[in-house]
């Protein structure tokens, strides 16, 4: 990896305030509090209203990183949004921000790497901002998943989640945060998990054109336990350190079960690993900067610490990073 110039230097995040509880979904689907956080480990999660959107939740997250962290968007020049649920096909989230907050002169788009999309739209601003193309970039992961989901759907609608985060990644090459990073893909595997409302087939496999998301779990989770393992390996290895120097693992907030999985078989402790999933269920793209928010409200994430983030999911792809952490 070629050394970094780019440093994070503040996150926001928000997520809706109508919560749906286990409860409320004994109500919709043959299910129960005890089943759900028995292989899950949700306790509830939060849904959008009628009237919000990616690009609101998305809103209330870089306000809340201008509040936090006192910040000026006016010389951002570059906009990413890693999002599943866009308010439309087009024009992009990152342009509705653009026009939201008035930055004068920001390139701007989406990127949709589903579950991933935090890691992977930190990575591409790492590499703008390296290359020298760009000096301040607004990454934001924002989710409305709950518009997307089945709720007759058992085996689906128990996981999903709205929210979103947003992070500054700013030119600053003596403090970079960014030590490594590790991606794959298995494109064969895109058929567990997916969400089409125009192709009738993929493969030659008739999908579910309802709109909807649609996720065989089951195979899901078995690539992520033999996948993201050896992906946490490979990215250690590159930013030449051990487990033992990781202070947090933060992966994606899919299911505690399989995150439980995911540290048996790689070897890293469980106890140092960061999720929201207990109350904000799976965010997709957002579910990372979400846990990594309660890391620090709950004095868990200092200053100096060296974090590895890793995304996976839908596609199917990863993405792992290092950073070190110094806000």
């Amino acid at each position: 990896m070629v050394q970094s110039k780019a440093r994070v230097t503040a996150l926001g995040t928000a997520v809706p305030e109508r919560r749906l509880l286990n409860e409320d979904l004994e109500k919709l689907v043959e299910t129960s509090d005890e089943w759900i956080v028995q292989r899950t480990g949700m306790k509830e999660r939060r849904i959008a209203g009628k009237n919000e959107f990616a690009s609101t939740l998305a809103y209330q997250a870089i306000n809340n990183l201008i509040k936090n962290y006192d910040k000026d968007l006016h010389d951002v020049d570059g906009i990413i949004v890693a999002t599943t649920t866009p308010d439309y096909a087009f024009p992009s989230v990152a342009c509705q921000i653009q026009a939201h907050f008035q930055i004068p002169c920001a390139g701007a788009f989406d990127l949709n790497a589903t579950c991933a999309g935090f890691t992977y739209a930190l990575h591409v601003a790492n590499n703008l901002i390296t290359s020298e193309a760009h000096k301040k970039i607004l990454v934001v992961a924002t989710e409305t998943l709950s518009k997307v989901t089945d709720y007759q759907d058992r085996s689906t609608c128990i996981l999903f989640g709205d929210g979103a985060a947003a992070m500054l990644v700013e030119y600053d090459p003596e403090n970079p945060s960014f030590l490594a990073s590790h991606m794959g893909t298995d494109g064969t595997g895109g058929i567990h998990v997916y969400r089409t409302s125009l192709a009738p087939t993929m493969n030659s496999t008739a999908l579910n054109t309802s709109g909807k998301m649609m996720q065989n779990g089951r195979e899901v989770y078995k690539w992520a336990v033999r996948t993201i393992p050896d992906g946490m390996q490979r990215l250690a290895d590159k930013a030449h350190l051990t487990f033992a120097d990781i202070d947090w693992f933060i992966p994606h907030s899919a299911n505690l079960r399989m995150i439980e999985s995911i540290c048996e078989k790689s070897g890293f402790p469980i106890e140092k690993s960061l999720t929201s999933v207990k109350y904000f269920g799976n965010t997709s793209s957002a579910s990372i900067p979400l846990a990594l928010q309660l890391g620090i409200e709950n004095g868990q994430v200092q200053n100096g610490d060296t974090l590895m983030l890793y995304g996976f999911g839908g596609g199917l792809t990863h993405l792992g990073l290092i950073l070190k952490w110094d806000l």
